[in-house]
């Protein structure tokens, strides 16, 4: 089992910065990417950026491209995603994710077994 501990939400104003942090605990090596999905009330889960361990590939949403960054510190287990230029529509709870998956898929949710329990972000304007 894979157990992720997410911390860094909070409330900030429009144009702000908040850093998230993924901490990853247990059989870390079974997973091979790791992810930032957020889900705003009354909306589906939607993906937000993912990376592999060995840091050699990141993928951003278009809607975060740019204002977002996803990054990892393997020698701490720990996943980070740089929040910028931050928007009220940007307001939601965030998931850390962890996957066994190397190819395909990875911006779905359906490619990810281990999951953390959120962390809220709430942008005010």
């Amino acid at each position: 089992q894979v157990q992720l501990v997410e911390s860094g939400g909070g409330l900030v104003q429009a144009g702000g910065s908040l850093k998230l942090s993924c901490a990853a605990s247990g059989r870390t090596f079974s997973t091979y990417a790791m992810a930032w999905f957020r889900q705003a009330p009354g909306k589906e889960r939607q993906f937000v950026a993912a990376i592999y361990w060995n840091g050699g590939w990141t993928f951003h949403a278009d809607s975060v491209k740019g204002r977002f960054t996803i990054s990892r510190d393997s020698a701490k287990n720990t996943v980070y995603l740089e929040m910028n230029s931050l928007k009220p529509e940007d307001t939601a709870v965030y998931y850390c994710a962890g996957s066994g998956r190397q190819y395909g898929g990875l911006d779905q949710e359906s490619a990810y077994n281990y999951w953390g329990q959120g962390t809220q972000v709430t942008v005010s304007s």
